[in-house]
């Protein structure tokens, strides 16, 4: 058997970190973090309180309101912010390894997603940053005018516990960039990686202030996104989060940009091979036990292929290995948290009393006792009615749904309040770009799985406000201001 590995060293977790060192709690409980594989204690961290909050804040609206960074130049701001690209890669084996322990992603997973996209998504921004119309002068009918993009303020940044490092490049070196301070809250469940990012941030050397990272607990969360100085909230989250977001943040009419859940369709043309379709099909289903927000839950298949491609599909999913992290034979890991779990479990079950019916999974691994194991689970007999067709599991539970024609897929695709990733498989490049127009998702994948992180991203409907990602997401963080040299409405 496979050994555990140890855990690596992880700095500050009797600290909190504020104002961009590891500081003293005033008083925050310690929490303990469990292993989701082997439900073992591996740690316990000190929880950041409602005043660490208000010292956070109090920092980077400091930093904000009289420190140099926002009056940096881009190219000052982008230097510093690649020192802390580089303190981030230095440590992306540890991060990896702790993400694995604390939320049971396997090494081959968080190589992928923290070291491959991770390490793309920030160099990307970085780079992108350094030629963008941070100002621009425009010559109009009402005379000249320059146009200047400048940093909004006090940014919070709430990421998930599915991708607490990657998130760093779509969410908090985005608004660093764009001269923003910024208070990031990762989840409860991360805090391990959280406190690696923060040991780089300190590396980094970025002025004082500029950024805290607190990953805390709901009341606290709450106080942060109620908090009269904090001028936007950045969230990676569920709905019903979002909505309490929005609900806290409309009195002073705060920023939000919302990028949220989905209900991913894929839909298989007739002409689509299997043998091409398969493999980024699988992978964008149930990658990461689908805890992916662009996980694609619902696949969607002609009646003249269903049987062919259930089969298939099927097959697939009963060849993947659940089993522990650590073991590099392995294709899955659990579900980093035991609600997920259980959510999976009992939308399952309820999908079955409706009429679906179990092709693969569907159940807890009979070889693993311990840990939040749930086997990749394909069900058919599905309509998109259906609670399992319509909601979201954020686990690994695939819908097949059956069309008649074209016409059909693409309104089963649209008839969802989530617009946020999708996919068409087909050899025709015709069919494609058609159906690919008429998709209502913020992203759609051509014979693939997926969306461009380096490009603007975010949904549609309930899946989300605003874009991450590319020019778009670094602008996301800025305020727009005319300033009119010659000219006026007054002169017209």
């Amino acid at each position: 058997m496979i050994q555990k590995p140890e855990l690596p060293a992880i700095p500050g977790l009797d600290e909190v970190f504020v104002a961009n060192r590891f500081v003293a709690s005033t008083g925050g409980e310690m929490l303990d973090v469990i292993c989701p594989a082997d439900e073992e204690v591996i740690a316990s961290v000190r929880m950041p309180s409602v005043e660490d909050a208000d010292r956070a804040v109090a920092a980077a609206r400091k930093a904000f309101d009289e420190g140099p960074w926002p009056r940096m130049t881009i190219d000052e701001r982008a230097d510093a912010c690649s020192r802390l690209a580089d303190a981030l890669e230095s440590r992306l084996p540890t991060m990896n390894l702790a993400w694995m322990l604390e939320a049971g992603a396997p090494i081959a997973h968080g190589e992928m997603i923290n070291s491959g996209a991770g390490k793309l998504v920030w160099r990307n921004a970085i780079e992108k940053a350094r030629t963008l119309p941070f100002e621009e002068v425009r010559d109009g009918p009402m005379g000249r005018t320059v146009i200047r993009r400048e940093p909004l303020g006090v940014v919070l940044s709430i990421l998930t516990y599915n991708g607490p490092v990657v998130l760093m490049g779509m969410k908090v070196i985005p608004a660093l960039l764009a001269g923003c301070s910024v208070i990031i809250k990762p989840a409860p469940e991360s805090p391990l990686t959280s406190r690696l990012v923060a040991e780089a941030i300190e590396e980094a050397g970025l002025p004082e202030g500029v950024v805290s990272m607190l990953a805390a607990g709901t009341t606290v969360t709450q106080h942060l996104v109620s908090h009269p100085g904090v001028d936007m909230v950045a969230l990676t989250g569920g709905t019903a989060i979002a909505v309490d977001v929005v609900k806290r943040t409309a009195p002073r009419l705060a920023r939000t940009i919302l990028e949220l859940g989905g209900k991913s369709p894929a839909i298989i043309a007739d002409d689509a091979p299997l043998d091409t379709v398969l493999p980024t099909l699988v992978a964008g289903a149930s990658g990461f036990l689908g805890q992916v927000c662009v996980s694609l839950s619902r696949i969607l298949v002609s009646e003249k292929r269903h049987d062919e491609v259930v089969e298939a599909i099927g097959e697939a999913y009963r060849g993947l290995k659940v089993g522990l992290p650590w073991d590099p034979s392995v294709d899955r890991g659990p579900i980093a948290v035991k609600r997920g779990r259980d959510r999976a479990e009992s939308m399952v079950n309820r999908a079955v009393e409706q009429g679906a019916r179990v092709v693969a999974g569907g159940r807890r691994p009979a070889h693993l006792n311990r840990g939040w194991f749930y086997e990749p689970t394909l069900l058919d007999d599905v309509t998109n009615d259906m609670e399992i067709a319509q909601e979201e599991v954020f686990g690994p539970v695939t819908a097949v749904i059956t069309y008649r024609d074209m016409d059909e897929a693409i309104a089963i695709a649209n008839d969802s309040k989530f617009g946020l990733a999708s996919s068409i498989y087909t050899q025709d490049a015709d069919l494609a770009m058609d159906v690919a127009r008429k998709i209502q998702s913020g992203g759609v994948a051509i014979n693939a799985a997926g969306v461009s992180l380096t490009e603007p991203f975010g949904g549609f409907k309930q899946s989300g406000w605003g874009r991450e990602c590319g020019a778009e997401g670094i602008f996301e963080f800025t305020d727009q201001k005319q300033i009119l040299m010659s000219g006026s409405y007054l002169d017209a």
